[in-house]
Parts: structure tokens; C-alpha cells; sequence
């Protein structure tokens, strides 16, 4: 019974690997195809470029630090690994589009293939490839510097690796589980924001009073490397070490202890998908919602004179969108808060660069601010999802549905950049008038740009936003790759205005180039936004095929 049981998950694997070989092959039969094969290949050339050039340094590293009798330094390199391994993914989930492995449970599919399955697409993340080819240069380097501990060292990164494997489905199935429902969704986003703006503190905290509690320093870096050697990474290089003094009993132990880990995150996993496959459904939507939705009455909405209805309509409807979500408004204070992470290194000699130069701060943050909306901007109707249909048998027009988008994504805009000027005013120095006056005609000019860019990519490249699920909150990855070149472009104008502004001395240099550049992406805008119409009748079926799906 048992080896039918292993031909059974066997026949089935391989039909779940055919069918995706499938849908990648008739992918192909597309432009937009076409077009993410070869934005995945390029995203895939530029981190394999950073894969390769990481393993090139942390095998330096560790071959160092074997041929210099100290290999516990290891765990200086297996913890970035480790960190990476596990936040990479969480805080860049546009480079990856998980397959939602819970659609196949609506097949025949036993438990251990579904596991299996969950496994082997975890491995394929960018994530675990990175990581797994760093694990490989330190083996290398290692193996170098004492070629007898090179089969030691594959062994126990091995193990180390599939413990961060196990970690990250670990983590990523409990998530999806508390972000399945609007409570916890909303407690996740403010204790994860929290999360990454302390860890942005650490560094200005520490160089600010460094000088002044050095032994307090020394102390507690003591014990925390006490802590380490107990965790993974520690224990790995423990290991290691252990094996190069001919330590066996402690090098064994140290490797039990990682593959005791392993087996309890191997456990909670199991909980998680188990209950996912005995059909766990969460509903946001309790009976007495339901009970009551009845009873409310319709209220009439917003009237602006000399703005059409369904304009209005959208933008209101925006807002609400943007008011409600926790995840987004914590998004918004994010240029304000590093701004204040700036502000703590403010009067110390050889500061950062708004210390040096604080008239750059209301430019550098306008620019972050627009930076953070791109989310939004070259993703219209991710949000929407399968209410696109509702505005295809609406009597609006398409161009006032994506102007309507777009006036609140402006609004938005305006209203961040009078906050940072404020901030910038309060942490470091009142903005110029100049300077002010700059900025602003740069922004006329990269916002307009970035929302034509972005109302066509809506059309031809776009993604549901599926916030319970990581992976599958952001745009596709031609969206990111195209909005890469774009910021690249008004980068490099926006640097080459205010340079040359600052070599003759005169910022209205900058604003008078800004302003000609923003009368060229207004025409840009206004050209695309009159073609808006035909271009949505023409792509009505991709967008309610890949907005509608479940």
C-alpha cells in the first residue's frame, strides 16, 4: 500500500508540474506574455547578479575566517543569510507572485502531496535561491580554507537551510491566516510598520550615543552574542567550529538542536496547513452585520461645484478605499517618519546628507512620498478586483473613472508634501522659497508622468490585490519593471536639475527646466487620458479575466 501511495503523489505532482509548464507555454501566445517572461528575466538577471556577487563575499568572508582559527565568526555571516531569508519576502513581495497552492485543493490531492507541493514552491523563491546560493559560497569558502571540513559544512548548511525554508512557509501560513480577516489585518500592518521603524532607529540611536555608553555597549553586545549561539545561525557556526577543534559530541549537538527547531516549526506548519486542508473558510462578515445591512440608509454623496458626478463619485469612493485600510495610511506616514530618523544624527560632525545640506529635504521627500504611491498609481483596479464590472455597464466614461483615481492620488500627494515641508521645517530648516518653488515644478512634472505611465499599465498589465495573501498585493512584475525606468529617468532629471541649479547658484535654473518638462508629461497625460476610452473597451476581457478570478 505504501508504494502505491508514493506512485499516487507521484502521478500527482506531475500533472501539477504539467499543468503550470502549460499555462506558462500558452502565456507565451500573448504580448503581455511575452512581455512578463521578459521582465521576470531581467529581474531574474539583476538578483542573480547580486546572488553571485553575495557568494563571492560571504565565501571571502568565511574563508578568512577559517584560515584564520576563528570559524565561530561564521555566525557573522549565516545571520545575514538568515535575516534576509526571512524579511526579504515580507518586504518585497512585488519580485514574489506566489502560486496560491490552496486552488489545489479542490483536486483529489492528499495531504503529503500538498505539503510537498507548499515546499517546492517555497524553494523556488528569489528569497530561498539567493539565500541557498550564499550558503553555497560560504560551504565554498570553507572548504577552501580546510578542505576537511568542506563535507561537514554542506551537511549543516543543508540542515540550516531547510530550517529557513520550513520558517518562512511557517511564518507565511500564519500570516495569511491573521491577515484573512479585517482585525487582525489592520493589528499585523501597525505592529509590522512598528517593527521597521524601530529597526531603522537602531542605527541613528547608536551612532548618536555611541560616545557616551561604550561599556554599556560592550556589555550587552556580550550577552546577546550569548543568545545567538543558541539560535540557528549561532548553532550552525557552532557546529562548524566545533568540527575544526575535533569537537564531535558538541558539534553534533549543536546540529541536533538545529534540526530540533526545524522539527517544531515543521509542526505549527502542519496545524496551519492541516487546517487549510480540512477546508478552514474565515469570513470578515458576522450574522449581525448581515442582520443589519438592510437598515441602512443610502447617503448622498459628495458634491463638489464644477466636478461631474461620476468623477466625484470615484474620487469619494477612493478615499473611503484608502481611509479604511490600515496598511496604506501607516504607508503614508513612512516619509515623515524618516525624516525624524534623519533628524536624530542633526548636529553631530560629519552628519548624513541633510545634515550637510537640509535645503534637499523637501525635494527628497516629496520625491519618497511619490515613490510610495506607485503602488497605487500603476495599479488602478487591483483594489477594485471583480467590481470593474460595475464600471463597464455604468453610463460613466473610463477616462472619468481613471481621472477620478487620479485626482485622489493627487490630493493625496499634495497633502504628503504639505506634511513633509512642515516636518522639513520643524527638523532641520524652513525650506526656501526657491527651493520650495523647485520642487513643486518637479513634481508637476514626475507626477503627471508617472500617472499616464500608470493608467496604461492598468490597462494592459493588471493584477488583483489580494490583501490576506503574500505575494499578491502588488503589481505584476512588468509593472515593476517599467515603473523601475520610470523613477530611473525622473531621477536622473530631477538630479541634473537642481546640480545644475547648484553649480551656477541659481535654483531657478531647476524650476524653469522642471517647468518645460512638466509642460511635455502634461501633453503626455492629457493625450493618454482622451485615448483611455477605446483602450478599455479593447482590453475589457483581460481586465474582468484576470480582476474577476478567483
Amino acid at each position: 500500500m505504501a508504494g502505491v501511495s508514493v506512485l499516487h503523489s507521484r502521478a500527482q505532482l506531475q500533472a501539477i508540474a504539467q499543468v503550470r509548464w502549460e499555462i506558462f507555454l500558452h502565456s507565451l501566445r500573448t504580448t503581455r506574455g511575452t512581455l512578463e517572461l521578459f521582465s521576470r528575466i531581467m529581474i531574474t538577471a539583476i538578483m542573480t547578479a547580486g546572488g553571485l556577487g553575495g557568494a563571492f563575499g560571504l565565501g571571502a568572508g568565511a574563508w578568512y575566517f577559517v584560515a584564520q582559527g576563528e570559524p565561530e565568526l561564521l555566525a557573522a555571516l549565516l545571520w545575514p543569510v538568515f535575516m534576509f531569508w526571512q524579511f526579504f519576502p515580507v518586504m518585497a513581495t512585488a519580485f514574489n507572485e506566489t502560486l496560491d497552492t490552496s486552488n489545489l485543493l479542490r483536486f483529489p490531492l492528499n495531504y503529503q502531496s500538498y505539503v510537498l507541493v507548499r515546499l517546492v514552491y517555497g524553494a523556488l523563491d528569489p528569497a530561498a535561491l539567493l539565500g541557498g546560493l550564499w550558503l553555497t559560497g560560504i560551504s565554498i569558502g570553507v572548504g577552501i580554507a580546510n578542505p576537511r571540513l568542506f563535507l561537514w559544512t554542506v551537511a549543516v548548511l543543508a540542515i540550516f537551510a531547510l530550517f529557513n525554508l520550513l520558517l518562512t512557509q511557517m511564518v507565511f501560513a500564519w500570516v495569511e491566516r491573521w491577515l484573512a480577516q479585517r482585525r487582525t489585518r489592520e493589528i499585523f500592518a501597525v505592529l509590522f510598520f512598528l517593527f521597521i521603524i524601530s529597526f531603522q532607529l537602531i542605527g541613528p540611536l547608536m551612532s548618536r550615543f555611541r560616545p557616551h555608553s561604550s561599556s554599556s555597549m560592550m556589555r550587552v553586545g556580550g550577552e546577546v552574542n550569548i543568545i545567538q549561539r543558541m539560535l540557528p545561525p549561532g548553532l550552525a557556526a557552532h557546529s562548524i567550529a566545533s568540527m575544526a577543534n575535533s569537537r564531535w559530541p558538541a558539534s553534533l549537538l549543536s546540529l541536533a538542536f538545529i534540526g530540533g527547531y526545524g522539527a517544531v516549526i515543521l509542526r505549527v506548519l502542519s496545524i496551519r496547513l492541516g487546517a487549510q486542508y480540512r477546508g478552514e473558510n474565515l469570513s470578515e462578515v458576522s450574522k449581525d452585520s448581515l442582520a443589519k445591512t438592510g437598515e441602512e440608509q443610502v447617503r448622498a454623496g459628495w458634491d463638489i461645484r464644477g466636478v461631474s458626478a461620476p468623477i466625484m463619485a470615484v474620487f469619494e469612493k477612493e478615499f473611503h478605499y484608502l481611509s479604511r485600510s490600515g496598511p496604506m495610511l501607516l504607508t503614508f506616514v513612512t516619509p515623515i517618519i524618516m525624516l525624524v530618523v534623519f533628524g536624530f544624527g542633526q548636529g553631530r560632525p560629519g552628519g548624513g546628507l541633510l545634515q550637510r545640506m537640509p535645503d534637499l529635504g523637501f525635494p527628497i521627500g516629496s520625491a519618497y512620498t511619490l515613490l510610495l504611491l506607485t503602488n497605487l498609481v500603476y495599479n488602478n483596479f487591483g483594489a477594485d478586483g471583480g467590481g470593474i464590472q460595475f464600471f463597464f455597464v455604468s453610463p460613466a466614461r473610463f477616462r472619468q473613472i481613471i481621472l477620478g483615481k487620479n485626482l485622489m492620488h493627487v490630493a493625496v500627494l499634495v497633502l504628503e508634501m504639505a506634511v513633509v515641508w512642515i516636518g522639513v521645517a520643524l527638523l532641520f530648516r524652513r525650506p526656501s522659497f526657491g527651493m520650495t518653488v523647485a520642487t513643486i515644478a518637479g513634481m508637476l512634472f514626475a507626477t503627471p508622468l508617472n500617472l499616464s505611465i500608470g493608467n496604461l499599465m492598468s490597462l494592459y498589465s493588471p493584477k488583483r490585490i489580494e490583501s490576506g495573501t503574500f505575494g499578491r498585493q502588488r503589481a505584476s512584475q512588468l509593472t515593476v519593471l517599467i515603473s523601475f525606468g520610470v523613477q530611473i529617468v525622473v531621477v536622473a532629471l530631477g538630479a541634473t536639475g537642481f546640480t545644475l541649479a547648484r553649480y551656477y547658484g541659481d535654483l531657478w535654473i531647476a524650476t524653469g527646466l522642471f517647468v518645460s518638462l512638466a509642460a511635455v508629461s502634461i501633453a503626455i497625460y492629457t493625450m493618454i487620458l482622451g485615448r483611455v476610452d477605446a483602450l478599455a473597451q479593447r482590453r475589457r476581457e483581460v481586465l474582468e479575466a484576470e480582476l474577476c478570478k478567483a
